[in-house]
C-alpha cells in the first residue's frame, strides 16, 4: 500500500515557487534519503495541474508535508492523504 498526496497552488504563486524551489529540493532529497518517498513531481502545467508525491506510509507523508518549506510558506497546499492500492511494475525493455 502507497499513500498519495496532491499539492495544489494559486498560479500566483509562481514566483515564490521559484525563489523557495532550491530549498524544496535540499529538502526533498534529505527525506528520500532516509527512506519514504517513493516519487514525487509536477503534473504538466503545475500551476493549473499541480503535483503529487507518493510515500510508502501515511506517517511518512504527514512527515514530509510538515518540513516541505512550499507547504510552510503557504505557497501550495496538500490534499488529504489517500491509500493507494497501486501495483507497481518493473520497466521492461520493449520487445
Amino acid at each position: 500500500m502507497q499513500f498519495v498526496v496532491f499539492y495544489s497552488s494559486d498560479p500566483s504563486a509562481l514566483p515564490g515557487l521559484q525563489a523557495v524551489y532550491p530549498r524544496h529540493v535540499e529538502y526533498m532529497q534529505a527525506f528520500a534519503a532516509k527512506g519514504g518517498l517513493i516519487g514525487i513531481g509536477t503534473f504538466n502545467n503545475p500551476a493549473v495541474n499541480g503535483s503529487m508525491g507518493i510515500f510508502t506510509s501515511k506517517e511518512r507523508a504527514e512527515q514530509f508535508i510538515a518540513g516541505d518549506p512550499f507547504v510552510l510558506e503557504g505557497l501550495a497546499v496538500p490534499s488529504e492523504i489517500r491509500e493507494w492500492n497501486a501495483v507497481m511494475f518493473s520497466p521492461q525493455d520493449p520487445a
